[in-house]
């Protein structure tokens, strides 16, 4: 398939996000089992550092086309991408993978909220607000704060990486910004992340990090760069919602995590919101002028 049948119209860009979504899920699901070994950090830093090189392998670098203006944009989106893995790595070290997500989600929903035009469009947050709140279940049993606290650092962390991403989508075309902005996610997971792993990596370890590299960032980060450039943010965020169910549900077929049925009820009300929140979503096709660059930064071969 030709890259401009994934990012044209031949996919929608709810589907291009939903698909993100699922390969994020499925790869936090999977790290579960690596965190204990090589720690959050060290979970996230093998995860980024792998990602790191398969964009540098597959894309071409765009540093002709990137301008002194553009430098602080990338930094500031590699830091957050880093920052952002490992809160909420460390966040499903110690709470249910769907809490994770579901509190994780109020950093797009923050945005959705904040971006919306009318007071009609916030009735799709306030839905899947309800719906977060079902699922995050807090009524019941001891609370871990930890837990809950690095799942709400891993929300400040997406709600940047949705509005840097989207910057740096206007800004360029193509994935080979990824060749930049990954590198320097897994460099900032390092400070912490190769102190956890040390001694650890083993074949094992390295081959499972592969796997999940590949589920997350990978693919979901070029789903969602192509996705961004076709919807507005508020829309992106709001979608979001199905991060939760998506989450609930990975965590039950792939961590055995099982769900109440009031958490079943809040993934209806975030599939409805999110479903919804898609409809009159896209973006006009930016111009050359807005897109700021003609550079070739397609994929090598």
């Amino acid at each position: 398939m030709s890259k401009r049948a994934i990012g044209g119209a031949a996919v929608p860009p709810w589907g291009l996000a939903v698909a993100a979504m699922l390969s994020v899920q499925l790869g936090s699901a999977l790290s579960v089992d690596l965190i204990p070994v090589v720690g959050a950090a060290g979970t996230a830093w093998l995860r980024l550092s792998v990602g790191a090189l398969i964009f540098l392998a597959v894309a071409r670098p765009p540093l002709r086309a990137v301008r002194r203006r553009d430098v602080p944009v990338l930094l500031a989106l590699g830091v957050a991408t880093g920052l952002m893995t490992i809160a909420f790595l460390a966040a499903i070290e110690r709470i249910p993978l769907g809490t994770a997500v579901a509190i994780e989600f109020l950093g797009p929903l923050t945005v959705a909220s904040l971006r919306s035009h009318s007071a009609r469009a916030l009735l799709w947050p306030a839905l899947a607000l309800v719906g977060v709140v079902l699922l995050t279940d807090p009524w019941q049993g001891q609370v871990d704060l930890a837990g809950i606290g690095f799942a709400c650092l891993a929300a400040a962390g997406w709600a940047a990486y949705i509005l840097l991403t989207q910057r740096v989508g206007d800004r360029f075309t193509g994935i080979g910004t990824l060749s930049l902005t990954v590198p320097v996610a897994a460099l900032t997971a390092a400070v912490v992340g190769i102190p956890q792993a040390a001694g650890q990596l083993t074949f094992g370890v390295l081959a499972t990090a592969v796997a999940v590299a590949v589920l997350m960032p990978v693919l979901p980060f070029i789903l969602e760069l192509l996705a961004l450039r076709r919807m507005t943010s508020a829309a992106f965020g709001t979608l979001m919602a199905l991060e939760p169910a998506f989450g609930v549900l990975l965590g039950l077929l792939v961590l055995h995590q099982q769900p109440s049925l009031i958490q079943f009820v809040g993934i209806t009300l975030v599939v409805l919101a999110g479903a919804a929140a898609q409809r009159g979503g896209r973006r006009h096709p930016l111009t050359t002028d807005q897109a700021g660059t003609s550079a070739d930064l397609d994929l090598v071969g």
